[in-house]
């Protein structure tokens, strides 16, 4: 297929009138831009805080979770590993590479993400959602009670069964 020459400066006469607007409102574009851009990037939640990461002296025990609430159950794989200094992780998958829910926690700080946290969460522990209250209390029942083979622990309407 062949373009005429006519027709393409027919389209370019036509955008001239966009390049006299941009040229003058330059300083306006641009500042409208930097807002736009500070704008999106501050919607973004980036949590600052370091957790320390699995050493060979953590303890890990893999099984099945079944949690229950007034709205749903779910089943899935619990993958714990905690440290004798409260570091505390939980992974919560439905098959291989499909993770419900990645829980990392320490004393103080809490990070919450995959696709039941819905947007995710991350922040000091004590200001937690009143719907992750449950998820952040099974630190201290696995610090707790470290050994056990069945796991039953109730916070409010909510029931989290592990067995490893």
């Amino acid at each position: 297929m062949r373009v005429q020459v006519g027709a393409i400066h027919r389209i370019a006469r036509m955008f001239l009138p966009f390049t006299w607007v941009i040229k003058v409102n330059r300083p306006y574009l641009v500042l409208a831009i930097a807002v736009a851009i500070c704008c999106v990037t501050s919607c973004t939640t980036v949590s600052r805080h370091e957790f320390s990461e699995p050493t060979a002296g953590w303890q890990t025990k893999s099984g099945q979770l079944m949690y229950r609430s007034a709205k749903i159950t779910l089943i899935g794989d619990a993958l714990v590993r905690f440290s004798k200094t409260g570091d505390f992780e939980l992974t919560v998958s439905k098959g291989p590479g499909i993770t419900l829910l990645s829980l990392r926690q320490d004393a103080a700080f809490a990070e919450v993400k995959g696709g039941f946290a819905r947007q995710g969460w991350s922040g000091p522990v004590e200001q937690a959602p009143l719907q992750l209250r449950g998820w952040l209390a099974l630190r201290n029942q696995f610090l707790h009670a470290p050994n056990q083979k069945i796991m039953r622990y109730t916070a409010g309407n909510e029931t989290f069964l592990f067995r490893f």
